[in-house]
């Protein structure tokens, strides 16, 4: 127990789940595929063994691309622009709801199918375009400790962040760009709190949770 009377317990599991989130947050920003780095993440902590990630696809009223948006694409005046809503699910999981504005004229017919009738990723639609990803914001909307803790303080009770992590943990938005240089999609990724979760710990004991 801290000298004010915290339990030190408590601190470590805010601090691991800190160290989870910055862990999580540096994956996605260091490569050009967040699906790729979502299945490495879910293999590596065992959240859902052997599970592959697929696109599930949220079918609602598509939202129609804003000012900045339309901006991120260049896209032309008049010009078509795709909409896909998924969750990203590894097994039962979902680790990310995602938002995606794309232009369908930079796409293969082939790859514009795939979205509309399948459960594949985007990214992995779109593998052969050789895009890269370029970070347009990076939010972190859960602190399970308070500003200022890797300082030295505040300490203890008042180190404690949030007491319950909410439904979205990071956002990030991204424009991606084919290997001509061109940018052909802007997506809205919503990480949610089961990216944070400890796996299973036996077959049948049903979802995990953060500890």
């Amino acid at each position: 127990v801290h000298a004010d009377g915290a339990p030190t317990s408590a601190y470590v599991a805010r601090l691991r789940i800190q160290t989870l989130l910055e862990s999580l947050n540096a994956e996605l920003l260091s490569h050009d595929s967040a699906t790729t780095t979502l299945q490495h993440w879910c293999d590596e902590r065992g959240l859902a063994p052997g599970q592959t990630i697929v696109a599930r696809r949220v079918t609602d009223q598509a939202a129609q691309p804003g000012a900045e948006v339309l901006a991120a694409l260049q896209a032309a005046p008049g010009e078509e622009i795709g909409y896909r809503r998924v969750d990203l699910t590894c097994g039962p999981v979902v680790l990310s709801r995602a938002q995606n504005w794309y232009r369908p004229g930079r796409l293969t017919p082939q790859m514009n199918a795939r979205l509309q009738t399948t459960q594949t990723p985007f990214g992995v639609v779109v593998r052969d375009l050789g895009y890269t990803r370029r970070t347009l914001s990076a939010t972190t909307l859960y602190h399970p400790l308070a500003e200022g803790w890797r300082r030295g303080g505040p300490t203890g009770a008042q180190a404690l962040g949030d007491v319950a992590a909410p439904d979205i943990v990071l956002r990030h938005r991204a424009v991606l760009i084919d290997g001509t240089g061109v940018p052909f999609s802007v997506v809205v990724e919503n990480y949610t709190a089961a990216t944070l979760m400890e796996p299973p710990r036996s077959e049948g004991r049903g979802q995990s949770r953060l500890r």
